[in-house]
Formats: structure tokens, C-alpha cells, sequence
């Protein structure tokens, strides 16, 4: 039987030509803009068992979490295979504005484009954003330690859900993507979104999920699946010397200015099966002269990882 061709408009079909055209010379990359309608990565199978995941982005009125409030919310809700991670197709959208009751600062306006006339007046849909939690098995953030505590604030029903994070659940620097903002990596893989809009950036996680690592190969969906559902361990370097800075930012550590119950220092978060390793390094490597007993291990489970509980 002769198999068909999948059928363009035609200048859809000139466009292709052209971008493959264009590949071709080696001396071009043409970026897609996400689509997710058209999307022809989604398996579309029947699974009996599939389960209900959300990717999800906020833009706030401001870095502080006790403080500033989320403006836009931008929800995609998808199915998956929860045995092979093969993402099924989306289910659901939500995006919506809310009025801080306040006006914007001007660098909010300029990086996200929301404006106060576009807020005023304006509530989120509690039944909406809530009957999309009840569903998630797991909640999937670009960078989940800043919208986490954000979110979890507004809607205290999505702490009772496990959150993902493609930022710092991935090893991006073995796969040799040294940076790890959403547009570099989206980018890297060939798309582009419009990006610091809640919408907009959930789908491009989304369409993140759907790639497979350049080195290892291995789907992006499946490994946040499987690092959302095991434990981790924050190892805090309390009293690491000032001059082992450059070294502890380039394994992955980062800064804790000492809010909340966490100390000031140098943290990372690690697989419970690396902590060993970890520990191993930092005696070695950071505290060669001793004082690496003051170092911090604080166990954190899949509901709690990148919540303000977490510590």
C-alpha cells in the first residue's frame, strides 16, 4: 500500500521546502514557533492508565514571595503514559489575570508587557485553576522553586500535588547546554515562544518535555517524571570558605541569603543516592582544612521539593 504524504496548505508546504532548503546549505537554523495544536510529537494513543500532568508558569508583581502576588497564571494540562512517559496530547488550557490591587512596577511592565489596564478588575477562576489541581498527579515548572511558593500561596490546594522542575532536574551541563533559561533551551532544541507571558511559557515547557536529551538521549519528560518521585537531599555548605565560591557555583550550588528557616550559604539539591558523593566532595574539595562539620543535610520528599516547606 502506498503510504501517504501528510497534506499542507500550500504555502505551509513552501515554507517547508524552503526551511528544509535552508538546512540543508549547513549554514543556516530556521526557530518554529511552538504550536502545540499542530504538534506532531504527542502520541495520540489509547492508555487506560494515563494520567493528568500541568505545566505551569506565573508572571508576579515582583521577586518577593511573602510579598509580591501573581499576576498572570498560564496552565497547560496534558496526559501521559505513567509506565512509558510518552506524553498522550493536552486536555486542558488556563490562562487568566489578577488585580494586585496595586500599580506595576516599570520593569514588570516592560519585561512581561501586562500593563494595569490589562489587570484591573480582574480574578483568576478559583473553580477552574482548582478542578486542574485535583486532577495533576504532577505539577511541572521551568525554574518550580520560584513558582512554587508563589502559586501554593494564591491556591493552597496545590501543595497537596508533586512538583517537577526542568531546570534543576535535568544535568543540562551534561547534555553540554551550558545555560538554562527556557529561550536558550527551547532555542537549542529548534523552537522559539513568546516569551515572560504565563501562557506562552507553560507551552514552551511543554514543548520542552517532548524533546529528547542531545547527548543521552533519554525523553526530558521521562527523566522529570522519575526525578519528581524519588527523594532528594539539600546539602547546605555552612561556612564554606569565601574562596571556594567559584568552585561551588560551577558544581551547581547556589546562594541562600538566610530567609525562612534556611541557613545563610551555599546549598544544591541531590538525588538521596548522591548524597554520599556530595558530602565526599565538599570535605575534600571545599573544606580541606576541616570545619566540614557544619555542613546541613535536610531530607526532602516529592510534596514538599521547591515548596517554601521545603526549607
Amino acid at each position: 500500500m502506498k503510504k501517504s504524504k501528510p497534506s499542507y496548505p500550500y504555502n505551509q508546504l513552501e515554507a517547508e521546502i524552503a526551511i528544509t532548503g535552508l538546512h540543508a546549505t549547513g549554514e543556516y537554523q530556521v526557530l518554529r514557533k511552538i504550536n502545540l495544536d499542530r504538534d506532531h510529537r504527542f502520541s495520540h494513543k489509547q492508555c487506560a492508565g494515563s494520567r493528568i500532568a500541568l505545566c505551569l508558569d506565573t508572571e508576579t508583581t515582583g521577586l518577593d514571595q511573602a510579598n509580591d502576588q501573581v499576576i498572570e497564571l498560564g496552565i497547560v494540562a496534558f496526559a501521559y503514559d505513567p509506565d512509558t512517559a510518552e506524553i498522550i496530547g493536552i486536555t486542558q488550557r488556563y490562562n487568566g489575570f489578577e488585580d494586585p490591587g496595586l500599580p506595576l512596577a516599570r520593569e514588570i511592565v516592560e519585561i512581561t508587557g501586562i500593563t494595569d489596564e490589562m489587570l484591573r478588575g480582574q480574578r483568576f477562576d478559583d473553580a477552574a485553576v482548582h478542578e486542574l489541581a485535583a486532577q495533576a498527579s504532577l505539577v511541572i515548572a521551568h525554574n518550580a522553586a520560584f513558582d512554587r511558593p508563589f502559586v501554593e500561596k494564591r491556591f493552597p490546594c496545590f501543595a497537596a500535588v508533586p512538583w517537577g522542575c526542568t531546570v534543576t532536574q535535568i544535568d543540562w551541563q551534561a547534555e553540554r547546554l551550558p545555560a538554562r533559561s527556557l529561550e536558550y533551551l527551547l532555542f537549542k532544541f529548534g523552537w522559539c515562544i513568546n516569551a515572560h507571558r504565563a501562557l506562552d511559557d507553560a507551552e514552551g515547557v511543554l514543548g520542552l518535555l517532548l524533546e529528547q536529551l542531545p547527548q543521552s538521549g533519554q525523553p526530558v519528560f521521562k527523566v522529570v517524571l522519575e526525578a519528581s518521585a524519588a527523594a532528594s537531599s539539600r546539602i547546605y555548605a555552612v561556612g564554606a570558605p569565601f574562596d571556594k565560591k567559584e568552585l561551588l557555583k560551577q558544581r551547581g550550588y547556589r546562594w541562600s541569603d538566610g530567609s525562612g528557616s534556611t541557613p545563610k550559604c551555599w546549598w544544591i539539591s541531590v538525588a538521596e543516592e548522591q548524597e554520599q558523593a556530595e558530602l565526599a566532595f565538599l570535605t575534600a574539595q571545599v573544606y580541606p582544612q576541616g570545619g566540614a562539620t557544619g555542613i546541613d543535610v535536610r531530607r526532602v520528599g516529592p510534596l514538599d521539593r521547591f515548596s517554601a516547606r521545603e526549607g
